[in-house]
C-alpha cells in the first residue's frame, strides 16, 4: 500500500502554506497519499488541535504518518519531535499537541518510541525561523513515510511536553464533567465517557441554568430548538440542539462545567 500522510494545522487555506508542505512531501515521497484532517484549527489553539488529531487517528491504517502543526513556539527552543505509538507515527512540535494520544497509548499498553527530530540530514537545507512546517515537519514526515526508521531522524527522548486536559470527577450526585469540544454545529462534547452513565436508572444533565432530562438516541428526538443530551459518535456525552446550536443557546464555552446527575 502506498504511504499515507495526514496533515492537521491552523494554517487555513488562504495563503498556500498547506500547499507548500504538500510540495515538500511529494518531492521526497512522490507516491504518498496526503489526507487533510483540518486546517481550520483556531490559530495557536494547541488544545483543539490535539483533540482533532486524537479523534481521527484510530481510523487510519497502521503505518500512517500524522503531521500536525499548531506551533506558536516556532523558532524558539521548542523541540520538533517524532513518535511511534502502536502502529501510528507522528511528527509534531513538542508543545503538548500529542498529549491525549500519548496518554491513551500509555494507558492501553502500546509500544512507544519518541525522538527529537534533530538530524538535519532529513530537513530542508535552509531552515527558516517561522515555517518549520515546511522546513522540518514536512520533510521528516515524508522521509518517515518513505521508509526511513524513526530512530534515524534524531536522538531518543523521554519527556515530551504535556498539557493538562480535563477529566470527569466523580461526585455524590453523579459526575462533574467539562466541555472539551464545540463543533461547527454548536454541539458540546464533554469529557465523560458514555459507559459512566448508561447503566444508571435515569440521567439529568445540567449546564448553567439549563436542565436536560434523559438521553436521546439522535438529534431529532425532541422539538425544534430544544436542547438534547446524547452519546456522540466517539461514545462521549454530548449536548446538542434540535436543528440549532447548543453553544448559542447556552452561551457555553470550552472548559465549562457540566453536571451529570444519575438516578439509581
Amino acid at each position: 500500500m502506498k504511504p499515507i500522510i495526514t496533515l492537521t494545522t491552523d494554517f487555513g487555506n488562504q495563503d498556500g502554506f498547506v500547499g507548500v508542505m504538500k510540495g515538500v512531501i511529494w518531492g521526497i515521497a512522490p507516491d504518498a497519499h496526503i489526507a487533510d484532517i483540518t486546517h481550520d484549527i483556531p490559530p495557536q489553539n494547541i488544545r483543539l488541535g490535539a483533540y482533532a488529531l486524537w479523534r481521527v487517528v484510530p481510523y487510519f491504517p497502521s503505518g500512517s504518518v500524522h503531521i500536525a502543526v499548531i506551533d506558536p513556539g516556532v523558532g524558539t527552543q521548542r523541540r520538533p519531535i517524532g513518535l511511534k505509538i502502536g502502529e501510528q507515527q507522528f511528527i509534531v512540535p513538542d508543545n503538548g499537541l500529542i498529549t491525549p494520544i500519548l496518554e491513551e497509548g500509555e494507558r492501553t499498553g502500546k509500544s512507544i518510541e519518541k525522538v527529537h527530530l534533530n538530524n538535519p540530514k532529513y530537513w530542508l537545507e535552509n531552515v527558516s525561523h517561522t515555517f518549520h512546517g515546511r522546513d522540518i515537519f514536512a520533510p521528516t514526515g515524508a522521509h518517515l513515510a518513505a521508509g526511513v526508521p524513526l530512530k534515524n531522524l534524531g536522538d531518543p527522548i523521554e519527556n515530551p511536553v504535556r498539557i493538562d486536559f480535563s477529566h470527569p470527577i466523580k461526585k455524590d450526585y453523579g459526575w462533574e464533567s467539562h466541555i472539551t469540544i464545540i463543533d461547527v454545529f454548536g454541539n458540546l462534547t464533554t469529557d465523560l465517557p458514555a459507559e459512566a452513565v448508561l447503566s444508571a436508572g435515569g440521567v439529568k444533565i445540567r449546564l448553567g441554568d439549563h436542565l436536560i432530562e434523559g438521553l436521546v438516541s439522535s438529534y431529532g428526538h425532541r422539538s425544534e430548538g430544544e436542547l438534547v443530551a446524547l452519546v456522540d459518535s466517539e461514545n462521549y456525552i454530548e449536548i446538542g440542539a434540535v436543528n440549532g446550536s447548543a453553544a448559542q443557546i447556552t452561551g457555553a464555552r470550552i472548559g465549562d462545567k457540566v453536571e451529570v446527575i444519575l438516578n439509581g
